[in-house]
């Protein structure tokens, strides 16, 4: 099996912040949602990200906040395995993410192979084009 990251992405959060009844209803359906997968054997691993972070650009030049000229903030990630892109875009249609307005981009893994322990990070494709 292949593994895909499944990336959360919600707009910035309004002023507002849900009640404790609220969270504890959205950790409820995340909680199913992962134990599903974990059933399935599909769950890879998984973290939640804080909204505090810095931003490092070219020249040294350090911002606040991962998301000053973004309309969206990336949330949280999961690592599932899968056989292809399809079937992990199945096993995302079920995010309660999704229900909350969020999105959730799907995206390929690329394994780096054994040569990464001697700083060598091209795979056979990358290998064969330089």
């Amino acid at each position: 099996m292949k593994e895909f990251m499944l990336i959360f992405r919600n707009e910035k959060p309004a002023d507002a912040l849900p009640s404790a009844e609220q969270m504890q209803a959205m950790m409820s359906l995340w909680q199913k949602w992962i134990k599903n997968l974990v059933d399935q054997g599909k769950f890879s691993g998984t973290n939640r990200l804080l909204p505090e972070g810095k931003t490092l650009k070219p020249g040294n030049v350090i911002t606040d906040g991962p998301y000053l000229e973004s309309k969206e903030m990336i949330g949280g990630y999961l690592i599932v395995k899968a056989n292809s892109l399809d079937e992990a875009v199945e096993a995302a249609k079920s995010c309660p993410n999704l229900l909350y307005g969020g999105n959730v981009e799907v995206r390929a893994v690329m394994p780096i192979d054994s040569d990464a322990k001697s700083g060598t990070f091209l795979n056979e494709k990358e290998a064969a084009l330089s």
